[in-house]
């Protein structure tokens, strides 16, 4: 049963990219460039800081609130 499904999804991939969806390139179907590193990074860490920094300035910005 496993293996039926595997070949119904690699059938449903391969008929995607013929029919020109989007596939095949690595980054085609993504939100920003790929083509310059430095702004790759900093987009990168960016979202890192924020992501990870925003819960703890919350908790403190909420206990410091009188």
């Amino acid at each position: 049963m496993l293996g039926r499904s595997s070949v119904i999804a690699r059938n449903f991939s391969q008929s995607m990219v013929r029919m020109g969806g989007h596939g095949g390139v690595p980054g085609e179907n993504l939100p920003f460039g790929l083509t310059n590193k430095y702004r790759i990074t900093a987009l990168f860490t960016i979202g890192c800081v924020l992501g990870f920094g925003s819960p703890f300035l919350i908790v403190r910005h909420q206990l410091l609130k009188k």
